[in-house]
């Protein structure tokens, strides 16, 4: 698959917070014919555009030539506006999935002239904005597919990215200001740049810090960084899987993309002004929440209150019966989760048909005028 993306200007896009950012653009990919129903996949947490490729092909349900897929990217990933690709280093404006997702929004009908969605799909941080879309937007989709994620950042949730923040920015001889703030006090602009050493040394404790989550308890006991992933050992996974992983991104993309990730609620947002339960009550689309057995941050106990809480016939829950913990739904290195995962996507298309003729219909109307 080709690696390039295209941007979409947004102008100085207004945000929840009541800053803006200035000359904003949303980094997209699309993938199939636009006039096909039309799917959004949208980014994770720390994720390129490309990180998505992994659930796409002809061979899977997310198939280009049945479905116009679009990925989106999240405001702080390094491609749609964020700290590394602003002209001067400086403080960014405080995001929400709120705002990433009314941007989102604009880009496909504003731009792409879609006036309806077959489906919303996502994991992790992709799965909160689907959650965050199918409550926005009620009306906009047939199907909602979260999977290993939530509609609301959980406090055990935040007291993990508490310790993955504070690894980070412990080298700035900084701490955290508490969850879902930043936590560096900064005064210049010159103290928002990162020098080689602090880059290396914060985000390879922040990668170490991070391998305890991401993986179940289970999958280190199995070995699976051996017998799976062909690493030498515990500590080749650690600096080869983890390091690498963590020294590859920005440390200010990752401090934006964890204070949108603290501050996950789909119930900040009119009319439901901090009622969670009634936020899920709204969800229109038919939703499939798929949580992992061994998710060390999304547990199955929290995704069965999420679907508790939506309408009788909405919402459905299975689980990953899998010992990968998050990394389960995605991105792509465990081939039995990516089979099961897919083998449910296609299942649930085909028990909720939706109106595909006419959607395509409305599609090429909308082309002709």
């Amino acid at each position: 698959m080709s690696q390039e993306y295209e941007t979409y200007s947004l102008g100085n896009w207004k945000l929840q917070s009541g800053e803006q950012i200035d000359n904003a653009h949303i980094a997209y990919k699309t993938f199939g014919d636009p006039t096909s129903p039309a799917i959004v996949y949208p980014t994770w947490f720390s994720g390129a555009i490309s990180d998505n490729f992994w659930l796409i092909g002809e061979d899977k349900l997310l198939n280009p030539k049945k479905f116009f897929i679009i990925v989106p990217a999240l405001f702080g990933n390094g491609q749609s506006s964020s700290p590394s690709n602003q002209p001067q280093p400086g403080p960014f404006p405080r995001v929400s999935f709120f705002d990433n997702v009314r941007a989102q929004h604009e880009l496909v009908t504003k731009h792409m002239k879609i006036t309806h969605l077959r489906a919303v799909v996502g994991w992790s941080m992709g799965g909160a904005q689907t959650y965050q879309w199918a409550t926005q937007y009620p009306g906009f989709m047939d199907l909602a597919i979260p999977f290993c994620t939530s509609a609301k950042t959980s406090l055990h949730n935040q007291v993990f990215l508490e310790g993955v923040k504070s690894s980070l920015i412990a080298v700035k001889k900084s701490r955290s200001a508490g969850s879902g703030k930043i936590g560096l006090n900064r005064e210049t602009a010159e103290s928002y740049s990162w020098s080689e050493e602090e880059k290396d040394v914060g985000l390879k404790a922040l990668g170490r810090v991070y391998a305890g989550w991401g993986f179940s308890q289970a999958f280190y006991r199995h070995r699976l960084y051996e017998t799976v992933l062909g690493f030498r050992g515990l500590e080749d996974f650690m600096v080869n899987f983890w390091e690498k992983w963590a020294c590859s991104k920005d440390p200010e993309n990752l401090l934006v993309l964890l204070q949108t990730w603290q501050n996950g609620d789909v119930s900040q947002q009119e009319p439901y002004d901090g009622d969670f339960e009634k936020a899920m009550a709204s969800i229109k689309a038919k939703t499939l929440v798929l949580p992992a057995k061994t998710d060390l941050y999304f547990p199955p106990e929290d995704s069965e209150y999420e679907v508790a809480c939506m309408k009788p016939g909405v919402g459905t829950l299975d689980i990953f019966p899998s010992i990968w913990g998050h990394w389960a739904g995605g991105p792509g290195d465990s081939k039995e989760d990516v089979e099961w995962l897919d083998n449910k996507l296609t299942a649930f298309f085909e028990a909720n048909p939706g109106d595909e003729v006419a959607n395509l219909a409305e599609k090429l109307r909308n082309g002709l005028e």
